[in-house]
């Protein structure tokens, strides 16, 4: 079962009461908390299947390994026990405690020794301040933040506009710079971005309207929180579900809106493993069973084009099961067994009329732009290709093109598994 999964279109009144709260907020920054350093973040872009062994496994692992690993699940981002109508059935509850003690058992049966659900939400806030928990927390190898609403995470174990940290926040941190690990899954994996941390938006009313500080009851509408979240990874912004939402464009959008040069996308069930957390040695791989998209945006340009947004030369690049990222560098390594991809298929790439997977296109696939992107570099018969958003008034059009430095890796010959650096532009489409 997969309990941290929202419907689309899905809010909690908590989102009004957030977006009060950030208009009044100052625009203190994450940044100005001290940097994590030495441990490991595994961050996951939501939908992480129970059964992926190699995720689990690999927090396990970097906690201790089997039979040594001690877990503490913080789902603070769920509804409080209070207020899940199914709190009571345990097949259909979703809530605090119900998601804690059932991420618990999955580690346990991964190898934990011990797993343990911190009891930490938005109606037992001082907890994140008690001295129990706070030993709790000190006697763990290892933790795991589930997903919800990562503002429920703002709330429960930071305190107020200054975002400084709870006794419990200021120990996780002291314990992954120490060498722990600290993984998450979609909100969880949100809340540990630095500045301009996503809080929602479809892609095409991002690149219509574009961004605004703050927390929308509107899901469509791309808001996002100055201060940030935890503060963990400070890499790029980071963004989640991307293919499964087809978020690629808001991405693109909040960080030429936020003046950000990176985003990491990531794709459901796919994780980034960031080892070495803050140090100069830091490296990025990635687990799972999709991808993560890499927005560079170092050399992209926007402007406007009959009064409509538009943004050119961002480079883009995919990155599955394997390969490593330097962040540092910019650099991509290709992972075991995987070779570069010479394309020799004459087939056009597809059609696609629906780029980012609108919610209101009954025909429309998840994982559609990486999946233009990706037929683009296995062929011969052309250099660039197109693809449209589903929604018109105005219509958007993402042009992809190869590069001479745009490469591919495959795993079976003849599709491509990861690229890098094909250039991507986004402009009103011609009438």
């Amino acid at each position: 079962m997969n309990r941290h999964l929202r419907t689309r279109r899905g809010r909690t009144a908590l989102a009004l009461a957030a977006a009060l709260t950030l208009l009044a907020a100052t625009a203190q920054t994450a940044s100005a908390r001290p940097a994590a350093a030495g441990g490991t973040l595994i961050l996951v872009g939501g939908g992480l299947k129970d059964g992926n062994t190699e995720i689990y496994g690999e927090i396990v692992r970097k906690a201790g390994g089997a039979g040594k690993a001690r877990i503490g699940v913080l789902t603070a981002a769920s509804v409080p026990e209070s207020q899940d109508p199914d709190a009571a059935d345990p097949d259909t509850c979703s809530n605090s405690r119900c998601n804690g003690l059932y991420y618990a058992a999955l580690f346990e049966h991964y190898g934990a020794a011990d797993a343990q659900w911190v009891p930490i939400d938005v109606e037992h806030v001082d907890a994140a301040d008690s001295d129990a928990a706070v030993a709790q927390v000190e006697s763990m190898t290892g933790f795991f933040f589930g997903g919800g609403d990562q503002y429920r995470y703002v709330t429960s174990l930071l305190h107020g506009d200054a975002r400084t940290d709870s006794k419990v926040m200021a120990a996780i941190r002291r314990k992954l710079a120490a060498g722990a690990v600290v993984a998450g899954s979609s909100a969880g994996a949100q809340i540990a971005s630095g500045p301009d941390m996503v809080t929602g938006g479809d892609s095409y009313q991002a690149l219509r309207d574009g961004s605004t500080p703050g927390y929308f009851a509107d899901p469509t509408r791309l808001g996002y929180l100055p201060q940030g979240g935890f503060g963990l990874f400070d890499a790029g912004l980071l963004d989640t579900h991307t293919g499964t939402y087809g978020r690629e464009g808001r991405a693109i959008r909040l960080a030429a809106d936020t003046g950000h040069d990176r985003v990491l996308a990531l794709d459901e069930d796919t994780a980034i493993e960031v080892e070495h957390t803050g140090t100069r040695d830091e490296s990025l791989r990635v687990l799972g069973t999709h991808g993560v998209s890499v927005f560079d945006l170092r050399s992209a340009r926007t402007g406007t084009t009959g009064g409509h947004w538009t943004i050119d030369k961002v480079r883009y690049s995919y990155l599955t099961d394997g390969d490593r990222y330097d962040p540092r560098t910019w650099h991509v390594r290709a992972g075991e067994g995987k070779r570069p991809l010479t394309a020799t298929s004459d087939t056009p790439v597809p059609p696609n009329h629906d780029a980012f997977y609108s919610v209101d296109d009954p025909d429309g696939r998840p994982y559609s732009l990486s999946g233009t992107a990706r037929a683009l570099t296995a062929t011969t018969a052309q250099r660039t290709a197109t693809a449209g958003t589903f929604e018109s008034a105005p219509a958007f059009e993402v042009l992809l093109s190869k590069r001479g430095d745009t490469r591919a890796w495959t795993a079976d010959g003849t599709t491509a598994a990861s690229f890098t650096d094909l250039e991507v532009g986004v402009h009103p489409a011609a009438d």
